[in-house]
């Protein structure tokens, strides 16, 4: 998720039942060639590596590219602040289709013939990306990848899958949609696909898609019988997904306003800004004061603004008492109607 999973957000989410927490796709020639970048997300890994003691869940920086030279020097830049590196191979954004990389790396075009000796083995760029990473990088190498574009044959998928997992990978992350950059969801994931794969791989299948609440987790994993499920858009506005709960948005917004107190300098107000709008959003964006807090949150300019501005306008809006003590807590966050 593009500048929605900093440090302070993914510590949020493992509080609350998060086993494995991925960074942003990280782009290997600004880590290379510039040096604000490199810095900034150097600043990330090491304040979300030092705060994660609390919850000692694993972090997996995720980057992307076409050029396997570029993404290991990328990748050692940052292998010894991250439990894993993950080649995106999923993204479907138009700058992803303009770079051809993401999810526009999956057509069979890309798949040419590596000649070896006494045999031929069909392997693409994507395939050699993969084996430089697992065997030039420290820690574990995965793929997070969506379905074989709708031209190639259903098989496709988990041909390539199987590929993958030859050339080193420790475990697959499906998104079983296809690529667009108009219209990134169309339609339900088929998890069909995602079933298929898990029976034909030997390494850890992660299921991602057609997951809004608890109920939809358990029964993705139930249909696919994936090893783990990965969740993206969903829990941006209900980072307790994984815990079976529906937090109080703006209990669940101070806490997290929080750990970006404990962590200064890590989110910028930006990211801060459109994290709290979605806790905010996804309870209570049909409420008749909703359109008055998105203008006064976007007038805030740091995050004690943010937290007056909950404390007390958007709590009188909900029509409940000001409290000095509104801090979250796991036992807090029970369920809200609002």
């Amino acid at each position: 998720m593009i500048k929605q999973s900093d440090a302070p957000f993914r510590l949020l989410t493992q509080r609350h039942g998060v086993t494995l927490a991925y960074t942003q796709m990280l782009d290997p020639h600004k880590l290379l060639g510039d040096r604000d970048y490199l810095e900034f997300h150097l600043r990330d890994l090491t304040a979300g590596r030092d705060a994660r003691s609390e919850t000692d869940e694993p972090v997996v920086v995720q980057l992307c590219g076409n050029d396997p030279e570029i993404i290991v020097q990328a990748g050692k830049k940052i292998q010894d602040l991250c439990s894993g590196i993950d080649l995106n191979l999923g993204c479907p954004q138009e700058h992803a289709r303009e770079g051809h990389y993401g999810g526009y790396l999956l057509a069979k075009k890309d798949w040419p013939l590596v000649q070896t000796i006494g045999k031929h083995l069909s392997i693409g760029i994507h395939v050699i990306l993969v084996s430089a990473m697992s065997h030039l990088l420290q820690p574990p190498t995965s793929v997070k990848l969506r379905l074989c574009p709708s031209s190639s044959p259903p098989s496709s998928t988990v041909e390539f899958a199987a590929l993958l997992e030859q050339a080193g990978a420790s475990w697959v992350t499906l998104h079983a949609r296809h690529v667009s950059a108009r219209r990134r969801r169309q339609g339900a994931a088929d998890l069909d696909v995602v079933r298929t794969l898990k029976a034909a791989l030997r390494i850890p299948v992660v299921s991602n898609g057609n997951v809004r609440t608890w109920e939809d987790v358990q029964r993705n994993k139930d249909e696919t019988q994936a090893d783990g499920i990965m969740v993206g858009e969903s829990l941006l506005g209900n980072p307790c997904i994984f815990a079976n709960v529906i937090p109080d948005p703006v209990r669940v917004s101070l806490e997290y306003l929080e750990i970006c107190k404990e962590l200064p300098d890590i989110a910028t107000h930006k990211t801060i800004e459109t994290h709290v709008r979605h806790f905010i959003e996804f309870q209570c964006s049909r409420r008749p004061w909703y359109n008055k807090f998105r203008a006064a949150l976007s007038a805030c300019e740091g995050v004690h603004d943010i937290e007056h501005l909950l404390r007390t306008k958007v709590t009188r809006w909900r029509g409940k008492a000001t409290r000095k003590d509104y801090d979250a807590c796991i036992d807090d966050l029970e369920y809200t109607t609002d």
